[in-house]
């Protein structure tokens, strides 16, 4: 599941530093609550979730992740729809300010 695209690597990079962190996390706690630290118990828990959300969010992003700029237009009718819309905003648009001066009334 690797994508091309020139923003995959920062993906995989975000990726490899949560993971870093919440295995090195995982250790400490670990150590500290065997050692009587009843409180860490919960951070035991707490870090492999994060960890398993950070890869749950990397396959997300990729899946997710636009495609690199395509070649051409894939909406080519769309293009010529909205060039005749905005043709037609534009002559109202000057339709508008050409027309008579309106009083202001007080």
């Amino acid at each position: 599941m690797v994508d091309k695209s020139s923003h995959s690597w920062r993906i995989h990079l975000g990726l490899f530093i949560a993971e870093s962190i919440c295995v090195s996390a995982f250790a400490i706690e670990m150590s500290r609550a065997l050692s009587g630290n009843t409180l860490s118990w919960a951070y035991v828990v707490e870090w492999p979730v994060l960890g398993v959300y950070a890869i749950y969010m990397w396959k997300k992003l990729l899946k997710d992740e636009p495609p690199a700029t395509p070649s051409s237009s894939p909406h080519g009718e769309d293009d010529e729809k909205l060039r005749a819309w905005n043709e037609y905003l534009r002559e109202l648009h000057q339709n508008d300010q050409s027309g008579p001066a309106r009083p202001h009334s007080n």
